[in-house]
């Protein structure tokens, strides 16, 4: 792409460049935010449909692009491994969680990012750039397998995966880590949202007195990730929203993503899942409950919205707005987790909602709230598991401003459109190594208008979950239950099953899928290693 830069190879790093590089001056290389969320559903925030407040995010939309299908894997560890590497979870060495005992031989399911694969930081700081982290890692605890360790130059952050809002670094999910060290939470008035956000901001403040390169940050909320925690202001804003219940609440989103674009008015509402009650149909008490979860809940996202305002207003004081790529996206969809009406105590003995001493998850009943108007969730392949809301914000480089894009789109994309923005390239090794083969596709060309080229299928299996995406066409199928056809261009809340009306069809896909789990190091689910089929060699 003629705005890109070219790389003058002046002296030979681990990438073929280095800092010494000569890079063309104009037009600079863009700064590169990536904002993760996590157990956020395709419509919590406003401008894909949600009533909760989130003007931060919507104003990054109305001046920049979304994405209406653009997909994660459905589980937090393997997306994050896959939207660090630009590789498919189970090639990055993350198939499954970072505690899969089963898998500790298995290429695939090894619990950390393998030593095959670069993370974006990795690649990018050969390149010039300051790498920066803040938020929740989850893709390897041990020594050696930390952000720092991985190529970002400074860290805050949990390095496991749930966490206390309060006081994390409790529990069995992990540290609080700065850089190298192990620390503890500052000071009385601690969240780990304002927290993160605060080292991000530093973080890049610090690097824009070193100097004028670029930076790369990722920014890993846990937010809003169980357990149920908020400040009690930002509860407050919530408490009356969710009396009238999920099934008023769905219907509302559903309408709202019609008005905006984001969905063919031809596609209809998923009915309400058949775990969950009618709304009008439980006692009193139980509706009291459930709507202070999600009035918690709410209050998450409602704080990680103003935290990314404060990252927006500190580029523009630096005066890198113009030029930083900003992408705001989820791990997966809403987390049904803890039955129909969630896990836990909501209220402590003082009445305080949501607070540091209560611990608990809002259900499935409210995720299939989050994720209207799909069906499932996190865990699971259909799309309320992996369709997530992708905002892109850079005004130097996205001219269609508010903006929606149809062009499909997954997060293994992110590595290679960052490679090609920072004119840098992949290397076929690395420390001595071979690397396995990007298998992203940069969105660089769509961010500026333009059509992506056919990248050809798009695959997912997690916990025996499995399905692949080729054009309109989706094969997709629950552990241990036969293969579902949909086309998405007719049928995005894939309420028509067309598999026995396109056997062939069926048949092209699986095989596809079949060569797929082969060369990605995929297992049938659950994982026995006193089984397998074919010997493979212990991961480096």
């Amino acid at each position: 792409m003629k705005h890109l830069l070219l790389i003058m190879l002046a002296t030979c790093g681990p990438l073929g460049m280095s800092f010494a590089t000569a890079w063309s001056s104009e037009p600079p290389r863009p700064n590169i935010v990536v904002i993760l969320a996590d157990d956020m559903g395709f419509s919590d925030i406003g401008c894909y449909g949600s009533e909760i407040m989130t003007p931060n995010l919507d104003k990054l939309a109305a001046g920049g692009l979304r994405f209406t299908q653009f997909y994660n894997t459905g589980r937090c560890c393997p997306t994050r491994a896959a939207l660090l590497t630009g590789l498919y979870s189970h090639q990055a060495g993350v198939g499954h969680m970072t505690d899969t005992k089963a898998g500790k031989s298995l290429p695939g399911y090894v619990g950390h990012l393998n030593h095959r694969c670069l993370t974006i930081a990795e690649a990018l700081a050969p390149a010039g750039y300051h790498t920066l982290m803040a938020g929740k890692w989850h893709v390897g605890g041990d020594d050696g397998m930390w952000p720092v360790d991985r190529g970002f130059d400074h860290y805050y952050g949990i390095i496991g995966g749930a966490a206390n809002y309060f006081r994390p670094g409790t529990g069995r999910w992990g540290p609080l880590a700065l850089d190298h060290k192990v620390v503890q939470p500052e000071g009385p008035n601690y969240y780990t949202t304002d927290a993160f956000t605060d080292y991000a901001l530093k973080f890049v403040k610090d690097a824009a007195k070193q100097d004028d390169r670029p930076f790369f940050l990722y920014l890993a909320y846990n937010a809003p990730h169980w357990p149920l925690q908020a400040r009690p202001e930002d509860i407050e804003k919530y408490r009356d929203t969710y009396r009238q219940g999920w099934d008023a609440l769905r219907d509302a989103r559903h309408a709202k993503q019609i008005e905006l674009g984001l969905l063919d008015k031809s596609w209809p509402l998923t009915p309400r899942d058949a775990t969950a009650p009618a709304w009008d149909k439980m006692a009193k008490a139980k509706q009291a409950d459930a709507a202070l979860r999600m009035a918690v809940y709410a209050a998450q996202v409602d704080r990680m919205d103003q935290q990314i305002g404060r990252v927006v207003s500190t580029l523009k004081e630096l005066g890198r707005l113009d030029n930083t790529l900003i992408l705001f996206l989820s791990d997966n969809g809403g987390c049904a987790e803890g039955g129909t009406f969630g896990f836990g105590e909501i209220q402590t003995g003082d009445g305080a909602p949501g607070s540091a001493d209560t611990f608990a998850s809002y259900g499935l009943a409210w995720a299939n709230a989050s994720n209207t108007p799909f069906r499932r969730y996190k865990h699971w392949v259909h799309e309320g598991g992996i369709a997530t809301p992708l905002v892109a914000h850079w005004p130097a480089g996205i001219k269609q401003h508010g903006a929606l894009t149809n062009q499909l789109g997954h997060l293994i994309d992110i590595m290679p459109t960052s490679l090609e923005l920072a004119g840098a390239k992949y290397p076929a090794a690395h420390d001595g190594k071979q690397l396995i083969p990007l298998e992203g596709h940069s969105l660089a060309a769509v961010l500026q208008g333009a059509a992506a080229a056919d990248r050809g299928p798009v695959f997912w299996e997690h916990e025996g979950n499995r399905a692949v995406r080729r054009g309109s066409w989706k094969l997709v199928a629950e552990h241990g239950r036969p293969w579902e056809l949909y086309d998405l261009q007719q049928d995005r809340t894939e309420l028509h099953n067309m598999a026995a009306d396109h056997p062939d069809t069926v048949a092209e896909m699986k095989t596809a899928y079949e060569a797929w789990a082969s060369r990605a190091n995929v297992l049938p689910w659950p994982l026995n290693e006193g089984k397998k089929k074919q010997p493979q060699k212990k991961p480096q």
